[in-house]
């Protein structure tokens, strides 16, 4: 019995590891993760977190970005609002799975008092396939490229990596890996920066 038991494990872990080679070679891998996450994020066991973090840094305004339209803007006009900047790519499985949540929270605050600022951190350069993928998904949340290096505080270890800046320039959360940010918590996280 054992060792039919070792077998049906040693012809599953070939099974599996074989799948996931057809799908990293096909390109699908980068789908099958979309969805997994997409299911995880409606349990609510990925609800991003709604805490003021202990250590909050200063926001390095001293960068520009690209938006969509191909216009270069200064983060420094984002000074003085509460910032929702998350770090994502077109390739980034995790990034697309969350995506959607952080277009039902854009479509529920007041846009005057939260900026959204989409960060893609595809290549300078692939600013087109960047566009071609937030209008094939209908996104309607600004959307900005890089123009030049970024600031340390934004070089992240991994994406997708989302901040929230606060009216006095301080990061008061991070959220790293895949989040739910359309939650009644975060909302009010959000509202409450507003007011401070």
């Amino acid at each position: 019995m054992d060792k039919a038991l070792i077998l049906i494990k040693k012809n599953i872990s070939t099974i599996a590891f074989a799948a996931l080679l057809i799908l990293m070679v096909t390109g699908n891998l980068g789908i099958v993760t979309t969805a997994a996450q997409s299911i995880l994020l409606k349990t609510g066991i990925m609800n991003a977190n709604a805490d003021v973090v202990d250590d909050t840094e200063i926001f390095d305004f001293n960068f520009s970005v690209r938006d969509i339209k191909g216009n270069i803007v200064s983060a420094d006009q984002f000074k003085g609002k509460v910032i929702f900047l998350n770090l994502w790519a077109t390739w980034c499985g995790p990034c697309r799975a969350e995506m959607p949540t952080i277009q039902d929270l854009y479509n529920e605050v007041d846009h005057e008092k939260i900026v959204f600022l989409m960060l893609s951190l595809d290549n300078i350069g692939d600013e087109e396939k960047v566009k071609k993928f937030i209008t094939k998904k209908e996104f309607t949340f600004p959307v900005y490229t890089r123009t030049t290096s970024l600031p340390e505080l934004l070089h992240v270890p991994s994406i997708p990596t989302t901040l929230v800046v606060s009216k006095g320039g301080k990061v008061v959360s991070r959220n790293v890996g895949t989040n739910n940010f359309n939650t009644k918590k975060f909302k009010n996280f959000l509202l409450e920066q507003t007011s401070k």
